[in-house]
């Protein structure tokens, strides 16, 4: 059975001079009082007497005080607690009579139970992992997450690619005119080939035209010279003639043909040549858009199969806390994070983290029946009565403090100058108006 705290008796802890208390033993216990009467002082001191020297305040003795601090705890379990002197020299004695320390004292209480707000000042993430702990699956938790996160990056980088392929697509040029294939210029090559081949004989033929012309001037230019100054030599002459003759018909027949010669003009295949290379650089244009199109529809086929692997895991880290003994209904931990009831630390009610963490705390060490919680004046009476309420359905012993002048029904005791004031103390009851239950 859980132990719990029976009774409670402090003096001389920093701003405590005397304080007697018998705690509910289920539910919510308020220690009332103005700022500075010494409210925390008792938190302090029963985290002193059952948790030891790592929870002694730095100056434990009461400011004026001639006598040294004295604690005595008394347990559900019949072990009583004593601590003495200005260093809290301990004593631990079970039912038998036989005598304790520390050890013992830490086996059944739990230190975050004595220092809840240690727990609620952790980050959030190490609020998860405290309840990971707990509930014995944050390996395959921690798994599932780091596998979750692979495939969210991979598919970032997938949709990143795939964004960049469509707008890249989006902003290539598109020619619907141009035809599926490129355009073969190897045909038009060819006739252009074949004309400059045809061109380059004509302006052979009319060369050899202007030689002959040549030839035959000087030809003549030499029968006239050999016949002015060689009448005599008919024969000579007669042949340079003849020679002149068959020159002057050659003359003819060659000035004839190199005038009949027309070139063919390159031009219109020198046109459509670059026709072609327009044409095919727009074939070329669509067909890189198409390539971009393309991948983009494969990267959305990859980012629709990683957003249905990244659901699996998601599915699977649900049904592993489902299936886990969690402290409090609705908690669970989402990318490392702790939440409860869907919604992060920080978007929780104050009365939600209140709840959330005494659960989990209780839950540490569940031999340990009792949490300690300080400033519960920043919840509303509603709130506390919902707490409370909690407590009790939880058969957990919370001892807590509330800026209070005593004039009204939430506390137990209330602290005036560091000693206590017994108050009328309200019966139990599930009514909500009563505000809190004892």
């Amino acid at each position: 059975m859980a132990v719990k705290i029976n009774s409670l008796e402090v003096e001389n802890v920093k701003r405590v001079k005397a304080v007697a208390l018998e705690p509910s033993e289920d539910g919510l216990t308020v220690i009332g009082g103005r700022n500075g009467q010494g409210k925390t002082s008792v938190l302090d001191a029963i985290a002193w007497a059952l948790g030891g020297d790592r929870k002694r305040p730095s100056d434990a003795k009461r400011d004026g005080s001639a006598t040294d601090p004295h604690l005595r705890v008394e347990l559900s379990n019949g072990i009583v607690v004593e601590r003495r002197g200005k260093s809290g020299s301990l004593k631990v004695t079970d039912p038998e009579g036989r005598k304790g320390g520390q050890q013992l004292l830490d086996s059944f209480v739990e230190s975050l139970a004595l220092d809840l707000p240690k727990f609620l000042a952790m980050n959030d993430k190490d609020k998860a992992r405290t309840l990971l702990g707990i509930i014995g699956v944050g390996e395959d938790l921690a798994r599932l997450e780091l596998e979750e996160q692979t495939l969210y990056n991979q598919r970032t980088g997938i949709g990143q690619m795939r964004d960049q392929k469509k707008g890249a697509a989006a902003d290539m040029p598109m020619h619907p005119d141009a035809p599926a294939e490129p355009v073969s210029a190897m045909a038009l090559i060819q006739s252009q080939q074949e004309i400059l081949a045809k061109n380059g004989e004509n302006q052979a033929k009319r060369q050899k035209a202007e030689q002959l012309k040549t030839a035959y001037d000087n030809a003549t230019n030499d029968a006239l010279l050999i016949q002015e100054q060689i009448a005599g030599m008919q024969k000579a002459l007669e042949a340079k003639c003849e020679e002149v003759s068959d020159l002057h018909a050659d003359l003819l027949i060659a000035k004839k043909t190199a005038e009949q010669l027309q070139d063919e003009s390159t031009a219109e295949i020198e046109e459509e040549l670059q026709q072609i290379e327009t044409v095919n650089a727009k074939v070329r244009d669509n067909q890189r858009r198409l390539d971009a199109e393309r991948e983009a529809e494969e990267l959305d086929e990859q980012y629709a199969e990683m957003t249905e692997r990244i659901e699996s895991v998601r599915r699977a880290k649900m049904d592993l806390l489902k299936g886990a003994d969690l402290p409090l209904p609705g908690l669970a931990v989402e990318n490392g994070l702790l939440t409860y009831q869907g919604r992060k630390w920080d978007c929780m009610s104050g009365s939600e983290q209140l709840r959330a963490a005494t659960a989990i705390v209780r839950r540490l060490k569940p031999e340990c029946g009792f949490v300690l919680v300080d400033k519960l004046e920043q919840c509303d009476p509603q709130t506390l009565a919902e707490f409370g309420r909690w407590a009790e359905e939880e058969g957990l012993q919370i001892i807590g403090t509330r800026v209070s002048a005593g004039d009204d029904d939430m506390c137990s005791i209330v602290i005036e100058d560091g000693y206590s004031i017994d108050t009328e103390k309200p019966a139990k009851t599930a009514d909500l108006d009563q505000k809190w239950v004892m």
